[in-house]
């Protein structure tokens, strides 16, 4: 046996130094005492305070690009139980024009991000593209052409609108001009008591409660309300699926 291999030997029969796994279970309790606490602490916050979430997809451009990095307000409209659904301090309804993330209705594993635009009771229709809440429709101004980049990095030709849902502030949303989407008829609907319709800004790019229907209340995880990091998808270099071209003009924008 060499040198190396008795000194080994002897540390492993030496009964004042405990066995491999006591020691390895020293080991990651004292990990756990030291971090613990504090992983925990993050996992409270994102489960009950507030959750980070990228934005996949183009559907709510011009709102939100795809690459940027949000922040969702998860006690928006209620206090929950940390890792369940269940609400122990109401704290409001969503509103018309409220911008919600919410776990997919068809598949709960994913989540989605829309703006809602009717709420319980309200009746929706949408005729040649323009959205009617309760017979009364939801005006919109044209504000200029817009190049709409797709997460293939595709361009097509759009037209920015203001559109004011009522008591509401203005948000911009994009229509085609390239062609009529299937969905620029809808309705009329009724959502549902517990439930809100969901559309998103890229009307003709976006699959939304005029697709598959309303989502649940209990289905949604918070309201956005700030962009805090944003990466332009199809500039600068890659690493791995992300590109690292900043796009700092959109720092701290302020959700609406």
């Amino acid at each position: 046996m060499s040198e190396n291999q008795e000194e080994i030997q002897e540390l492993l029969d030496d009964g004042d130094h405990g066995s491999m796994g006591q020691r390895a279970g020293h080991w990651l309790w004292d990990l756990l005492k030291t971090w613990g606490p504090a992983l925990l602490a993050v996992l409270v916050i994102r489960s009950v305070v507030a959750e980070p979430f990228r934005i996949p997809s183009g559907s709510m451009v011009p709102t939100l690009e795809i690459g940027d990095y949000i922040i969702v307000n998860k006690f928006a409209y209620g206090l929950h139980v940390p890792f369940t659904k269940m609400v122990v301090v109401p704290m409001g309804q969503p509103e018309p024009g409220d911008i919600i993330v919410f776990r997919y209705p068809d598949d709960p594993s994913i989540d989605y991000i829309k703006r809602v635009v009717a709420v319980p009771g309200d009746e929706v229709m949408v005729r040649r593209n323009v959205l009617y809440v309760n017979d009364d429709r939801v005006e919109k101004e044209f504000v200029e052409d817009y190049i709409f980049i797709d997460d293939g990095c595709e361009e097509s030709a759009t037209a920015l609108y203001n559109e004011t849902m009522e008591e509401g502030d203005a948000h911009t949303i994009l229509y085609s001009r390239d062609r009529t989407s299937h969905l620029s008829e809808f309705g009329p609907y009724t959502v549902p008591p517990e439930e809100v319709f969901v559309m998103g800004d890229n009307r003709d790019n976006s699959s939304d409660s005029r697709a598959w229907g309303t989502v649940p209340k209990e289905n949604i995880k918070g309201k956005a309300i700030v962009v805090w990091l944003s990466l332009d998808h199809c500039n600068g270099p890659r690493v791995g699926d992300l590109q690292l071209s900043l796009r700092l003009d959109r720092f701290g924008t302020v959700l609406r």
